[in-house]
């Protein structure tokens, strides 16, 4: 028999040697001078030896209780090594099939489909408020009362809209788990109305047309670099979303047939912008800058990547407006408001333009080609609106429902 003093005072050898303590366990040293439980069986006629651990992280008592486990595996006919095997095998897709395992790999599979700042920002989301608490937990157990405690420690910090956030995207990521048959179901879905309405926030922006005008003489006047100043002209001409238009490659632009076709960043899908007379006076100009690149609106820094989201704010705030008076995505509010109440054009045709979820009368959702020619004198029709506003010049409400 063994006993702790014998073990500390093995020494290593030039070769492998065991020695028995009782019932199939051994110690073996090695050369190296590792002390490596085994324990020695028979089953279905074969010797076998199973690993137990290694000596002194595995004491001498824990040791025979390991070997008792394995002796009372062996009885039900079951050789140790399988249930040892199996027992890792369970392990490891435990691990695979936990929240944490799950929502990493949704974001391998998801992540070249978004734009770089939201992947940031669910990322980020992540590993702050959902991986802390959920992430060790197997998606099966998981309830709705776990999401909600997450949820409730981000409401108490007083920021409810990051507390919608995160419950989308966990009610992203539990929907991924239950069609890669990880969950049965996805309790976030149980959470609807549990928490408070975030508070309205708006995109800064001026609706006043005389407002407008003052802002586009403002722009037009913009002194600073080139390229800024074209996609400060360019934003209101197209009012795409700030992350679209800074990304514009020329690859996607057809100024032969005054097109700007790419895939919307939020909703992922096909968009075609018609471009307006002063918006290829702009790109044309642009192109002589810019052309030989990939970006119509590349960084000072490299022409590789293109300029950065606080780019076109901080040409807004040099101009002297603030963010409580307009940001680069308020032009979309813009378009929205005086395509409607003053040009009168039909809400669904501005919403097409806006790159918004539109659907038929039965529920299908339009292609990127619908009601195009409409558009394009939509789009005409906004531009040379502008001009008017920018010059100064009164415009009469013009009550029409294309």
């Amino acid at each position: 028999m063994l006993t702790d003093t014998k073990l500390r005072t093995l020494k290593p050898r030039d070769r492998v040697y065991r020695i028995a303590d009782a019932n199939g366990l051994a110690i073996e040293v090695t050369p190296a001078g590792s002390r490596i439980w085994r324990y020695r069986y028979r089953h279905a006629g074969k010797a076998s030896m199973a690993t137990l651990g290694e000596y002194p992280a595995v004491s001498l008592v824990a040791a025979r209780r390991l070997r008792d486990e394995a002796r009372a595996t062996l009885q039900t006919g079951v050789s140790p090594v399988a249930a040892a095997r199996a027992r890792r095998t369970a392990q490891a897709e435990r691990a695979e099939n936990t929240f944490g395992a799950i929502a990493l790999e949704w974001l391998d599979t998801h992540g070249a489909k978004l734009a770089a700042g939201t992947l940031k920002r669910d990322r980020s989301m992540l590993d702050r408020f959902l991986l802390p608490t959920l992430g060790s937990l197997p998606a099966t157990s998981i309830r709705a009362a776990d999401v909600l405690a997450a949820l409730r420690r981000i409401q108490d910090r007083g920021i409810v809209e990051t507390a919608h956030r995160v419950r989308a995207l966990a009610g992203k990521i539990m929907r991924y788990a239950v069609a890669t048959g990880r969950a049965e179901r996805n309790p976030v879905a149980d959470l609807a109305g549990a928490l408070p309405p975030a508070a309205s926030t708006h995109f800064a922006a001026p609706t006043d047309p005389a407002e407008v005008g003052e802002l586009l003489r403002a722009i037009h006047g913009y002194n600073g670099h080139a390229v800024v100043a074209a996609a400060l002209k360019l934003a209101p001409l197209v009012f795409v979303r700030p992350g679209e238009l800074r990304a514009m490659r020329w690859a996607d632009v057809d100024l032969d047939a005054a097109e700007w076709r790419y895939t919307a960043n939020k909703t992922g899908t096909p968009h075609i912008v018609p471009l307006s007379r002063p918006a290829l006076e702009v790109l044309r100009e642009l192109h002589q800058l810019t052309g030989t690149g990939e970006f119509a609106f590349p960084s000072v820094r490299s022409r590789r990547r293109c300029i950065s989201d606080n780019t076109l704010n901080a040409a807004l705030r040099r101009l002297g407006y603030t963010t409580e008076q307009m940001t680069s995505h308020g032009w979309r509010a813009i378009a929205r408001t005086l395509l409607d109440e003053q040009l009168g054009f039909a809400p669904h045709l501005i919403e097409h333009q806006l790159a918004h979820a539109v659907r038929d009368p039965l529920g299908r959702a339009y292609n990127r080609t619908s009601h195009l020619p409409e558009r394009k004198k939509m789009m005409q029709a906004w531009a040379d609106y502008l001009d008017t506003l920018q010059v100064g010049t009164n415009v009469l409400p013009m009550k029409r429902r294309a």
